[in-house]
């Protein structure tokens, strides 16, 4: 007989997940242990293997979760009647919006990534893609009209803009809401003034 799934299992897992992102963060994902999760979580370490058959599995879960809902919150944006400039300040807005309370998580990517498998890496890239693909694609829009097109130079730009946000997040994460509207804007400024300005080359 299959065992039932008690009522408290997904408020469980997320708790799981919230505290394993704290632990990873503060101690490096190789140094941490499954036994220090789960006295951050209060529980006992049988009962975290129990949600998660290993550390790679709980890791992947934490930035599967996190990325995912980042992902659909940025690319889900009402965009449609907006004009590009419009588009760019939105987007910006949403991304620091979003990174708030999430620091552990936002912290443990770099480190995580790469210790996951492939397949799972790919998974987690796609959401980063297309949160990428999305802020490039505004970023063409604003170029001008009759530069060359060069996507090496595109790309700088957008990760560029990528920097801005991260730069944020490391030295203003407990900046309240009305901060992070502001740095927004500056960012978009920023960048709008910078890209509308910029002479773009052919790719050699």
């Amino acid at each position: 007989m299959a065992r039932s799934i008690a009522k408290d299992h997904d408020q469980k897992r997320l708790n799981i997940l919230t505290a394993a992102a704290d632990v990873f963060a503060q101690e490096g994902i190789a140094r941490a242990s499954m036994a220090e999760v789960a006295k951050r979580c209060g529980i006992s370490k049988a009962n975290i293997y129990h949600y998660y058959a290993s550390k790679d599995a709980l890791l992947f879960d934490i930035l599967d979760s996190y990325l995912s809902k980042l992902r659909d919150r940025i690319v889900d944006l009402p965009l449609q009647e907006l004009s590009s400039e419009q588009k760019l300040h939105r987007i910006l807005q949403e991304f620091l919006f979003a990174y708030e309370g999430m620091d552990s998580e936002h912290k443990i990517q770099t480190e995580g990534l790469p210790l996951l498998d492939t397949e799972a890496q790919t998974i987690l890239k796609n959401y980063q893609r297309e949160m990428v693909s999305l802020v490039e694609t505004v970023l063409a829009d604003l170029l001008p009209p009759n530069g060359a097109k060069n996507n090496a130079q595109l790309r700088d730009i957008t990760m560029s803009v990528f920097g801005m946000l991260n730069w944020f997040y490391v030295w203003n994460s407990k900046a309240d809401q009305s901060v992070r509207e502001r740095y927004a804007h500056t960012i978009a400024e920023l960048t709008l003034n910078g890209v509308k300005a910029f002479e773009m080359k052919p790719e050699t």
